[in-house]
């Protein structure tokens, strides 16, 4: 009988690298395989669940937008609630706003208000670290309402363009399942 494939090795395994997308030299981590394989999707969901059963935040909070697939599924297994943080203009209510650099140029992300409470222990989640920006940003907006972010969450870590550094330089705990080098 055959050993099954540790977890990270199964995911790693079905995230598609697509060159030179969106532009020339960069690897692009495509995470959709993961999703469209259900057997895969549990392996990946189970991941993040098992880490934040116990102890178990208050909160998670996702990353537009793939940080929401991945983010509210493990928000629902562990029985929380769920905070979106959106790209700029696309939430109703009244929202606190944060931007940030991107390599060129800069973005905004935004959440309602109201989304957590002072005190909430908030694991923050994203698909993906690269420069660390957007989550830096999720958890400026996160601990301007009073929150604590416990840790930031990501299937993939992009390490050669140093966001995790950055992150965990600035106190942030990160947890990531599988590291790609190159961009």
């Amino acid at each position: 009988m055959s050993r099954p494939m540790p977890a990270a090795d199964v995911i790693r395994a079905h995230i598609r690298t697509v060159p030179d997308w969106p532009e020339p030299g960069v690897q692009f981590r495509d995470i959709t395989p993961l999703l469209s394989t259900p057997r895969v999707f549990r392996v990946l969901i189970d991941e993040f669940v098992h880490r934040y059963f116990d102890p178990r935040p208050d909160v998670i909070a996702g990353l537009d937008a793939r940080g929401f697939i991945i983010g509210s599924v493990v928000a629902y297994e562990l029985n929380l609630g769920f905070v979106p943080i959106r790209k700029k203009g696309k939430l109703p209510y009244t929202t606190v706003q944060e931007s940030y650099e991107l390599e060129y140029g800069s973005a905004t992300v935004e959440m309602h208000t109201d989304a957590v409470k002072p005190g909430d222990r908030v694991v923050l989640i994203d698909d993906l670290i690269a420069t660390g920006g957007t989550m830096m940003a999720g958890r400026r907006l996160l601990e301007r309402l009073g929150a604590t972010v416990v840790e930031g969450a990501a299937i993939v870590d992009l390490p050669e363009l140093g966001g995790s550094a950055r992150l965990r330089d600035s106190g942030l705990p990160i947890f990531t399942l599988v590291d790609f080098s190159g961009h």
